[in-house]
């Protein structure tokens, strides 16, 4: 019996690849994000101690390529919220697979999470997934990290020393974004910080020195990169202030 392409496959893994490729195969820039990229990029998460279950899918687009998308996952099996997608659809996409009970999320342009994320200008910085770096800034600015946050992290910096490139996890990307937002800054290195103590207090993991050497270098250069003047001007009022969102869950 041939293959059934339209139906979503059961391991979230492979159906996040399933998806990125249909996409590349028709010139669109979609990318996996969250977890799932993690598990494609990261062989470290795909064993104990940081092996864990994937729940959903996550993507990211352009606006440009909104309705490919749509055209994209409605033939890969899946129902978009009509409703959703009309009201949000400029900086969000919902669809569903029945056949798995999962959601997928397709953030269009940009992430706005606990902080505003730019994902536009290096959505093709590699393919399939979102970079490394981007990939650590969407787990570094979650202020309510939970355990499968932090597992992810190990898993990105087990796997990946710090570079001036996409070939790992480009630190000057990082810092850089840290330096022009205060909050974003402040966060990141509240979650690196946490993170290392993670890593360090995480049974059986081999590589837990590692990580944290790596995350302390990441803060170090978060800390010394030159800030901007929007930067000091936030930092006079401290944490007085929030300065992170709270996101909403999507239903």
């Amino acid at each position: 019996m041939a293959e059934d392409y339209t139906k979503p496959l059961p391991d979230p893994v492979a159906e996040g690849l399933r998806l990125a490729e249909g996409a590349a195969e028709r010139d669109l820039p979609l990318r996996v994000l969250g977890g799932v990229a993690v598990a494609i990029l990261c062989p470290s998460s795909r064993r104990p101690p940081l092996a864990r279950d994937y729940a959903d899918i996550d993507f990211a687009t352009t606006g440009s390529a909104k309705e490919g998308v749509i055209e994209l996952m409605e033939a890969f099996g899946y129902s978009g919220d009509r409703e959703f997608n009309i009201l949000h659809g400029h900086r969000r996409l919902f669809f569903w697979d029945e056949s798995n009970q999962r959601q997928v999320d397709v953030f269009v342009d940009e992430a706005n999470l606990c902080h505003r994320i730019d994902l536009k200008r290096r959505i093709e910085s590699v393919p399939l997934t979102l970079s490394l770096a981007d990939l650590t800034v969407l787990k570094l600015q979650i202020i309510e990290t939970n355990e499968k946050d932090y597992l992810d992290i190990c898993a990105i910096f087990a796997d990946h020393d710090l570079t001036l490139d996409e070939s790992g996890v480009n630190s000057s990307y990082v810092s850089q974004l840290g330096a022009g937002d205060w909050g974003l800054w402040k966060t990141m290195e509240l979650v690196a910080e946490r993170s290392e103590r993670f890593a360090l207090g995480l049974s059986g993991f081999e590589a837990s020195e590692l990580v944290a050497e790596r995350l302390r270098r990441l803060r170090a250069e978060l800390d010394s990169v030159p800030k901007s003047r929007r930067w000091k001007l936030r930092a006079r009022v401290g944490e007085r202030k929030r300065w992170y969102e709270v996101p909403e869950e999507v239903q």
